[in-house]
């Protein structure tokens, strides 16, 4: 079947992967290149803060992890940390995908992959060109102007309005880089009104971060990153002397819940909020066989 994936992020690429490993022929049409996508702009850390519907948000994160551990990609390392949860809050359902998961207090303690998103972007994107797949760069306004048996949408902040759905809204997420002081564990710390994480990734910490809802633009907020930093450094008091190496911001596609249905000729795969990455190897598997054969 030729069948064309929208969308040259991590869950467009790890669509097209999966679609030409089942003999399909695949093309990727993306508005831009991986490296300067959301996805490269992510801390990495393989869990889903928050996003729904949680059952089968929790079957791709099992299928997720499972692939980072057995994939040996550059990039990815899989690490033990400690997630804090607010008070009250009971074990989500993902937890049972993470490694020696112990529980004390209000912290999960575990083991997942903490993925160097630009280094395994370039890698994922060289697996995907290596299949066959051809991609091509430029902004589509319909997902009829393209000429393929079936469409994947995967087009991120992008495809609630290639499928006339006004549901997703940008969530903006500015994170800073400090210099590594090495780091042997991630931290990610979550209350009622804000996330405070630090993931390490041997040269650099991506450190956040932010959640803005209906943000646009993505020019670093100078006062916002002395905060971030601020906060990280309370948390991870080793990053006390740790060099500030920049600031990006990304935005994120949110959804009230992640879309993954076919209408069609289409499929659609977008809505995955801040957990792109994390749920790209399981939505795949799920777009893969709505493709059928």
């Amino acid at each position: 079947m030729r069948i064309t994936v929208v969308g040259g992020g991590i869950v467009g690429l790890s669509c097209a992967h999966r679609l030409a490993e089942a003999g399909h022929e695949v093309g990727v049409v993306a508005a831009g290149k991986p490296e300067d996508s959301t996805s490269a702009i992510a801390g990495g850390l393989i869990y889903p803060p928050g996003t729904q519907p949680a059952d089968r948000v929790a079957r791709w994160t099992v299928a997720g992890v499972a692939q980072f551990r057995r994939l040996g990609a550059p990039g990815v390392r899989m690490v033990r940390g400690r997630l804090v949860l607010p008070e009250q809050t009971p074990e989500p359902a993902w937890a049972a995908a993470m490694e020696d998961v112990v529980v004390s207090g209000p912290a999960l303690e575990f083991t997942t992959a903490l993925v160097d998103t630009p280094v395994y972007l370039a890698w994922l994107a060289g697996r995907v060109a290596a299949l066959g797949v051809r991609t091509e760069y430029r902004t589509l306004s319909s997902l009829g102007e393209v000429d393929a048996e079936l469409v994947v949408n995967a087009a991120g902040l992008g495809g609630g309005a290639l499928a006339g759905d006004d549901s997703v809204v940008p969530v903006g997420g500015q994170v800073v880089h400090l210099a590594d002081p090495g780091l042997t564990e991630w931290v990610v710390h979550e209350t009622d009104s804000a996330v405070t994480y630090v993931i390490p990734h041997g040269r650099h910490v991506v450190c956040g971060g932010t959640e803005e809802e209906g943000r646009i633009g993505v020019e670093p907020d100078a006062a916002v990153a002395a905060d971030i930093v601020a906060r990280c450094r309370a948390l991870v008091p080793a990053l006390a002397g740790a060099r500030v190496l920049g600031t990006k911001v990304g935005l994120r596609p949110h959804r009230p819940q992640v879309r993954l249905d076919r209408v069609g000729d289409v499929v659609h795969c977008y809505g995955h909020g801040g957990a792109g990455i994390t749920l790209s190897w399981g939505c795949a598997d799920e777009v893969a066989a709505l493709a059928g054969s």
